[in-house]
Formats: C-alpha cells, sequence, structure tokens
C-alpha cells in the first residue's frame, strides 16, 4: 500500500498550507491525499499538482495518513519532499 512510500520517505510535509508551499517550490515528488479529507482543503492543492504534473495518490483514511507520517492526528494531505 502507498503508506509505505510515507512511511519509508526520509523527508515529509504534512498540512495542507506546508504541502502547497512545497509543490509551489517545485520540491514533492509525490503528494498523497486523504480520501476522507474535506474536498475544500484539498481541491486546489490537487489542481496545483496535475499543472506541475506531481503524482497525486489518494489513501482511504486522514487517521492513516497522519499514522504513516508518525503523528497522533488525521492529516488531510501530505507529501514526499525531494531536498
Amino acid at each position: 500500500m502507498s503508506y509505505d512510500k510515507v512511511k519509508q520517505a526520509k523527508n515529509i510535509s504534512v498540512g495542507t498550507k506546508k504541502v502547497t508551499k512545497i509543490v509551489e517550490q517545485d520540491k514533492a515528488v509525490e503528494v498523497f491525499v486523504s480520501k476522507d479529507a474535506d474536498p475544500r482543503l484539498t481541491i486546489k492543492l490537487v489542481a496545483l499538482c496535475e499543472q506541475k504534473s506531481i503524482p497525486v495518490t489518494y489513501v482511504d483514511s486522514m487517521k492513516m495518513l497522519g499514522k504513516a507520517c508518525g503523528i497522533e492526528v488525521g492529516a488531510a494531505v501530505a507529501a514526499v519532499v525531494n531536498e
């Protein structure tokens, strides 16, 4: 499952604002979006990723994405960062 990519990544960014900034700076390798996240939070980011040809992977839940990122709370979006 794609959660493994998040777990194995050395550099991850979590949260809509942070991930949007990373994508704008062309530093994102892949963006993960939770299917149960509020679309109002994710729709602009997904469009931005498409614009910049950054792959978007949808994951089942915010809870599991948060866990994969090593945080106690759910995550709407996360990105693997290329530094």
